[in-house]
């Protein structure tokens, strides 16, 4: 199982791109979701640090913003309690795939929280900044304020950009998406052939 990581910047595509390489997407910001919405463990521990904030199950996305809005070491503290369960949840999807010759990695802090793997493959995202504006204020519940906070915590793109083997312009039409990932799978599959 050869394991392709996804990086770059925010709202700059990762699932879209994720999504074109047409093998098991592990998406980290869509478990994230799921995990406000069922896991009572996670709703107990972040009721616990956040009590003016969170109160009630399933967890709000709002009532999460505005306890990472309220202090500056909110962010850290919620990433510690969720990416515990995330890994977990990883750990499944990796067994649960074994089998197949690629997964996709899709997961904002891939690198910073040490979940990737010397051998990985990294795919760095590449977007112009108004694609990435514009994507990003068509999300729900978009604050640049959040926004701001998660690039605080997050690796510079620079140093995302030069540690990929690869790198996806991405314009967010399919049809080039599909190329170049398809550009890629075919010189991952002939390097390993030849090696």
């Amino acid at each position: 199982m050869i394991r392709i990581g996804i990086l770059g910047d925010i709202g700059s595509g990762k699932s879209f791109i994720a999504k074109n390489f047409g093998y098991p997407v592990f998406n980290a910001d869509y478990e994230v979701s799921k995990l406000y919405q069922k896991n009572r463990k996670v709703y107990q521990e972040l009721k616990k640090l956040f009590p003016k904030y969170i109160y009630e199950f399933p967890v709000k996305k709002i009532e999460v913003s505005k306890a990472i809005l309220a202090n500056n070491s909110n962010l850290k503290k919620i990433v510690k309690i969720v990416h515990k369960e995330i890994r977990n949840k990883m750990r499944s999807f990796l067994i649960k795939n074994k089998n197949k010759k690629f997964v996709i990695l899709d997961i904002p802090l891939l690198i910073e929280n040490k979940i990737n793997k010397e051998n990985d493959i990294l795919v760095y995202v590449q977007s112009k900044k108004t694609d990435i504006t514009r994507n990003l204020i068509k999300r729900k519940n978009f604050n640049p304020k959040i926004l701001k906070k998660f690039k605080d915590i997050q690796l510079p793109l620079a140093y995302k950009k030069k540690n990929s083997k690869f790198i996806i312009k991405n314009n967010f039409t399919k049809k080039s998406v599909k190329s170049a990932v398809k550009n890629i799978l075919n010189k991952i599959n002939n390097e390993r052939s030849s090696s």
